[in-house]
């Protein structure tokens, strides 16, 4: 029998976080090609340390002649991140952080396999299998620790920025343990936040009496009471942070960026990745679908796994696990994806509105559970596919 009473803990990591400065460049440079032409190629990596930020990998433009005019412009994309995050420490500042800028045109071998492959459809751009996953946990159909976390974080980043809370700095980390009954959260255990803070006088109790009504007005009400554990900056001082304090890559926070751990992880990150790559599409269609299969009270949680061969245009299968929630069998529901929407590369990006400037405000705070935006943001947290599945059920 499956436990119906536990605590379950996820975690997530601010704007400032040495990883997530790394997926904001990379994303951010998506952007810019992609606000120049829909089909450009990207797969672009940022590493990120004391004074120092390194950008690499290959992106293609239709109009090469272009291409090393928007390669030069990435140096400003990367500073223009930095300082909107709010990095001005001496050894990482907008202004003076050593850029090393190693993009290059994408590999041929690689692009033949997206443009051209054996039956004439565009190809997804590599193999892998991708999950997306929805539960009734929360509004949004998140599971509850991973979306209070970064409920959190995006909370305090907020009054950081606004300059209610001056002496918070860019990086934080927050994790919630989360106690289950009857397979429904009703209280945290827990709470883990530790924040940069800019006062090198300020203890971890003074930061706590900073932090703490942030998070109360976050959390549902009644969440927290006395047995609640608190750990805020435990460690004590943390004034040093962001790529100064550990150095950053791209695509290192991918449970952060998904469900948590409350689902399973294809292995393939999202960050500087164009739509072509199914790491990045087929990830955001399998939560669509996982969300609107919940949305359409098929089942009370939904796993959606995808897999696909790189050349090839359809996935090579479709997999639903309802966990015994389910209205109707998990075959029902495959037979149901397969007739609502086309689930090949451009398939995907068709009808998600994928090829557009959107990915720099995915960077942090994960990439689901999160309001659709009217310019095409977060398009995969829509539930219009409920009546097309509905009807082919």
């Amino acid at each position: 029998m499956t436990n119906r009473n536990y605590i379950f803990t996820s975690e997530s990591v601010s704007e400032g976080h040495p990883d997530k400065v790394c997926d904001r460049i990379s994303d951010a440079v998506l952007d810019a090609f992609l606000a120049q032409e829909p089909e450009a190629r990207v797969a672009c990596e940022t590493f990120a340390t004391t004074n120092r930020v390194v950008i690499g990998g290959e992106v293609g433009l239709s109009d090469q002649a272009k291409l090393s005019e928007f390669i030069s412009c990435v140096d400003q994309i990367a500073r223009d991140c930095v300082k909107d995050i709010g990095y001005e420490q001496e050894k990482f500042h907008h202004e003076t952080i050593e850029i090393t800028n190693l993009l290059h045109e994408q590999s041929a071998h690689i692009a033949q396999g997206v443009d051209a492959s054996r039956n004439k459809e565009e190809g997804a751009g590599d193999q892998g299998i991708m999950f997306g996953y929805a539960t009734r946990e929360t509004p949004d159909l998140m599971p509850a620790p991973i979306q209070y976390s970064h409920a959190i974080l995006r909370r305090l980043a907020q009054v950081r920025k606004n300059g209610k809370e001056p002496t918070l700095g860019p990086d934080a980390k927050s994790q919630l343990s989360v106690r289950y009954e009857g397979g429904k959260p009703v209280g945290v255990s827990s709470i883990v936040l530790s924040t940069q803070h800019l006062d090198e006088n300020m203890t971890s109790n003074d930061v706590r009496a900073v932090v703490e009504p942030y998070i109360q007005e976050t959390l549902p009400e009644g969440w927290i009471d006395a047995k609640t554990q608190w750990h805020v900056n435990p460690t004590g001082k943390f004034v040093i942070g962001g790529p100064d304090g550990d150095a950053g890559l791209t695509g290192r926070k991918i449970i952060v960026d998904t469900y948590g751990g409350a689902a399973p992880h294809g292995g393939g990150a999202f960050s500087g990745k164009d739509p072509t790559k199914v790491d990045r599409s087929a990830a955001y269609a399998a939560r669509y679908l996982a969300k609107n299969i919940v949305a359409a009270e098929l089942a009370e949680k939904c796993t959606i796994q995808l897999s696909y061969a790189i050349g090839i245009s359809q996935p090579l299968s479709i997999y639903v696990d309802t966990f015994g929630t389910g209205e109707v069998s998990g075959e029902a529901i495959e037979a149901a994806i397969a007739a609502a929407i086309d689930l090949s590369p451009r398939g995907i990006r068709e009808h998600l509105m994928l090829n557009k400037p959107i990915y720099q405000r995915t960077a942090a705070y994960g990439h689901f559970g999160r309001s659709p935006d009217e310019d095409g943001g977060f398009s995969w947290e829509k539930t219009d596919l409920v009546d097309a599945l509905t009807s082919a059920i």
